[in-house]
C-alpha cells in the first residue's frame, strides 16, 4: 500500500512510501508479489476480430463482401473492434526489405503500412454502416463508447513496436505482427473474445495449402488444444503467429481464443461471437477449454 510522509515543519514535504521504492524491478520474487487478484477489464463488452490480411483481404469482393455483410449483422447484437492482418503485399516489402539487409525494427515499420490500408479500406467499405478507422492512440480508451453509438471502430493489428521490435529468434521477419497486435490489444482491454478470421477450418499439423490431395488425407486437425501442448508439438507450420501461444500462458485476461474459417462459412462469425465453438480453440492451461452451452 502507498502512504504519503509528511516531513516535521509546517512546510514539509511529501514524501511518497511505495513498496516498489528502491527496487530494481528485476526481482523475481517482487515481481511476483505484484500479481493483482483480480485484473481491471477496460472493456469486457468488446469483441475483437482479426481479418487475415492474405487469407481473406487480398481474395478481394467475392470473397470480402459475405464477410462485411457478417460483421455488419454482428454489431447490431455485439460490440465488435476490427482488425487487420497485412497479408501479400506486407510479405512482398518484407522480401525486398530482407533482399536488401534491413533489420527486423526496419521491417516492422514497412510491414505496418499494409495492415493501415487494408483498415482504410474496410472503413470506407463499411463507412455507410458505421465503420470508423481509428489508431493506436487515446481512441483505444472510447472504444465501448464508439460501438454504443452504433458505430464498427477498426484499427489495424500490427503492434505499434516499430524500431523497437524484438528481435526474431529466426531470420529477420519481425515475430510480432497482426495476430500478435491483436492478441496484445485484446488481452489489454480485457475484451469479451478474440476470434481470427482465416480461410481454413482451423489449426492443422500441417498448411492444408502446401499439402498434396493425398498427404492432406493424412493431416490432423486440431479442435481444442492448450497453448503449452501445442508449443510442445513445435510444428514448423502454423496458422497464427508463434508468439501468441507464450502470451496466453502469460496472459492475465484472455483465457482462449478461436480460430474460424470466415471465408467459407461468413455464418460462423455470428456464431463465434454468440459462443459457440466452430473451428479451433487454444487455451489457456489454468482452464478447461470452453463448452458451448
Amino acid at each position: 500500500m502507498t502512504k504519503l510522509i509528511k516531513e516535521e515543519g509546517e512546510r514539509g514535504r511529501l514524501h511518497i512510501d511505495t513498496p516498489l521504492m528502491g527496487e530494481s524491478l528485476v526481482s523475481k520474487e517482487l515481481l511476483i508479489r505484484t500479481e493483482a487478484k483480480k485484473y481491471f477489464h477496460m472493456h469486457p463488452d468488446i469483441n475483437v476480430l482479426k481479418i487475415g490480411g492474405q487469407s481473406i483481404m487480398d481474395r478481394g469482393a467475392k470473397a470480402l463482401f459475405p464477410i462485411l455483410d457478417a460483421l455488419v449483422q454482428a454489431k447490431e447484437k455485439h460490440k465488435i473492434l476490427i482488425m487487420t492482418g497485412g497479408g501479400t503485399r506486407a510479405r512482398h516489402v518484407y522480401n525486398i526489405g530482407v533482399d536488401l539487409g534491413m533489420p527486423t525494427g526496419v521491417l516492422s515499420k514497412l510491414g505496418d503500412k499494409i495492415s493501415w490500408q487494408n483498415a482504410e479500406m474496410l472503413a470506407v467499405l463499411l463507412a455507410k454502416y458505421g465503420g470508423v478507422k481509428i489508431g493506436h492512440g487515446d481512441n483505444l480508451e472510447q472504444l465501448t463508447m464508439f460501438c454504443r453509438l452504433g458505430y464498427i471502430p477498426i484499427t489495424y493489428g500490427i503492434p505499434p513496436y516499430g524500431f523497437f521490435e524484438h528481435p526474431a529468434e529466426h531470420g529477420s521477419i519481425p515475430p510480432h505482427r497482426t495476430d500478435c497486435g491483436a492478441f496484445l490489444l485484446a488481452e489489454n482491454i480485457g475484451a469479451r473474445r478474440l476470434i481470427f478470421l482465416k480461410d481454413e477450418k482451423g489449426l492443422y499439423d500441417k498448411d492444408p495449402k502446401k499439402s498434396g490431395r493425398a498427404e492432406q488425407k493424412n493431416l490432423r486437425f486440431f479442435d481444442r488444444i492448450s497453448a503449452t501442448q501445442l508449443l510442445e508439438l513445435d510444428l514448423d507450420d502454423m496458422i497464427i503467429e508463434r508468439p501468441i501461444l507464450l502470451m496466453l500462458q502469460r496472459a492475465k485476461c484472455l483465457k482462449e481464443f478461436q480460430i474460424v474459417d470466415a471465408l467459407n462459412h461468413p455464418e460462423y462469425i455470428l456464431r463465434a461471437l454468440e459462443g459457440e465453438h466452430v473451428g479451433t480453440t487454444i487455451y489457456k492451461d489454468e482452464i478447461e477449454p470452453h463448452t458451448a452451452g
